[in-house]
């Protein structure tokens, strides 16, 4: 069993308790002396390290053996049945043995003055710790797998995330490739210009693919320096025009964006010198945007699926904000969103929540593990109390303060544990949180 410290403080502790509501109940914690009392004390602890030790390694083998969803009920009842039987063949030898060695009665003696009242008291303790460890247990199975559950969301996303970014890597030699291909017949000394230019232009590639987000000044540039090698090809068949700079330097988009898009707008529409492509990038509010003129190919090659389908996905991990598309009779455009929120990792919408849900769970299980300490303290430490008064001064009843006190701190400690509606609940409290979030992101993202 793990934590074996822990389990000798939780099983001191159970003793001590069961001492404390024993005595009560048998003979009203009137020992003869002190002597006496200690030895009431040490027995019971002996009993609960017996039991309780007997109990941890019944429930350890539990948890050892694969459940599935269906055995709830059945795991209950195992465990239910199980522990009572164990209660109370340990309670017989424990009688048994303390009669014999200690009380110095013979077994036959024992047997015949021995009846199941003996019995009630450690069976109903028994029931009554074993419901709460299946409240722990499965409370904390719970919240496991709903930090499992998303975690893998989160991983696949992550995954997604990673994936979307290493097909532009490819995808752009390839293309690049079949343009320097085409050159290479119509036009050899623009084609070595095309390499040269097209090195540069990879190195941008290599750098920037592995971002979340680049600025909209450094995506220009690198734009306009591959609207260069379009035109080594293309000449005066491409009419390009495009901002030096964005007007907020902080703004951003996600790398490589406006590579597809003038590529897509490229291989999707006829350019020839009769009818040449008109590409414009400017600035719409929030909105980046790359409009062409539409003149679609009566033919066109099978897509890669790549471009700009990369781009709504990515955009989607990121962000809420929509990529917008306009197609009309003799226009197509794109608005792809500026951000102005510099990110260091990756804001999915599975990730935020594995984060907020991760966050919110372990609280509540430190709140709850809090609520259970504090409770069994009030447990052992105000009967204590209780029997130093009765023992000192019963004349005037002082535990009564701190019965009080802690009682009222330990309700508000439990109605913000379990109480999840109306006002300062757990749910208000999100909800408030949730208000909070969203305003910061309404002025940092823009």
């Amino acid at each position: 069993m793990k934590n074996p410290i822990r389990n000798i403080y939780i099983t001191f502790f159970i003793g001590l308790v069961v001492f404390v509501i024993g005595s009560f109940l048998h003979n009203g914690f009137n020992y003869e002396s002190t002597n006496s009392l200690l030895i009431a004390f040490m027995f019971y602890e002996l009993y609960a390290f017996v039991l309780g030790y007997s109990q941890m390694y019944f429930f350890n083998l539990l948890s050892k053996r694969q459940w599935k969803k269906k055995d709830v009920a059945k795991r209950i009842g195992i465990g239910i049945v199980g522990s009572v039987l164990i209660t109370i063949v340990g309670l017989f030898f424990l009688r048994s043995a303390t009669a014999v060695f200690f009380e110095k009665i013979t077994f036959e003696d024992f047997l015949a003055q021995e009846s199941f009242k003996n019995y009630q008291f450690g069976i109903w303790i028994t029931l009554t710790i074993v419901a709460v460890f299946h409240v722990i247990y499965f409370y904390n199975r719970y919240q496991q797998n709903r930090i499992k559950e998303q975690k893998v969301i989160a991983g696949t996303a992550s995954a997604k995330f990673d994936a979307l970014k290493n097909q532009l890597d490819p995808h752009f030699l390839f293309n690049s490739l079949n343009v320097l291909t085409s050159l290479i017949e119509e036009n050899p000394e623009n084609a070595q210009k095309f390499t040269t230019g097209l090195s540069k232009v990879y190195r941008y590639v290599l750098e920037q693919k592995n971002k979340e987000l680049v600025s909209v000044d450094e995506e220009l540039q690198f734009a306009k320096t591959y609207m260069t090698l379009l035109k080594m090809r293309f000449e005066d068949s491409i009419v390009f025009n495009m901002p030096e700079q964005a007007l907020n330097p902080e703004s951003k988009v996600v790398p490589l964006s406006l590579q597809l898009l003038l590529e897509n707008a490229v291989k999707h529409n006829m350019v020839n010198s009769n009818k040449p492509l008109h590409i414009n990038i400017y600035e719409d509010q929030d909105y980046l945007v790359v409009e062409n003129n539409f003149q679609p190919k009566q033919i066109v090659k099978k897509s890669s699926g790549v471009g700009l389908n990369n781009i709504n996905q990515r955009y989607h991990l990121l962000t809420n904000k929509k990529v917008n598309i306009t197609k009309e009779a003799n226009r197509f455009a794109v608005a792809i969103p500026m951000l102005t929120k510099q990110i260091s990792i990756m804001r999915t919408e599975s990730r935020s929540t594995l984060d907020d849900s991760y966050v919110r769970a372990r609280n509540h299980v430190d709140e709850l593990k809090g609520f259970y300490y504090g409770l069994i303290s009030y447990c052992v430490v105000i009967p204590f109390l209780i029997y130093i008064n009765y023992s000192t001064s019963w004349g005037f009843q002082w535990f009564w303060f701190p019965m009080f006190g802690w009682g009222i701190g330990l309700v508000i400690h439990a109605f913000k544990v379990f109480v999840t509606e109306g006002t300062f609940g757990r749910r208000w409290e999100a909800r408030k949180l949730k208000e909070f979030m969203q305003e910061e992101d309404e002025n940092r993202w823009k």
